[in-house]
């Protein structure tokens, strides 16, 4: 039996502005909106991320996270 889609969690997230467009357009080319779009990416995140350059973008992300709060 399927899995009823039910969105029961918000979350009150802050993004960076590349993010969200980002976001925006994954969600739009899918055809969800950006809820569904993220429940999607988390519900099938190890199979839709390439571990490794998550590891180097993670690095690098965490890398430039102080300048870019400034």
């Amino acid at each position: 039996m399927p899995k009823r889609f039910r969105l029961t969690r918000r979350l009150p997230i802050a993004m960076t502005e590349d993010g969200y467009r980002n976001l925006k357009r994954f969600a739009t080319d899918a055809g969800l909106d950006e809820g569904e779009a993220l429940s999607f990416l988390f519900e099938n995140f190890r199979s839709v991320i390439n571990e490794e350059n998550l590891t180097a973008r993670l690095r690098l992300f965490n890398a430039e996270i102080d300048a870019r709060k400034r």
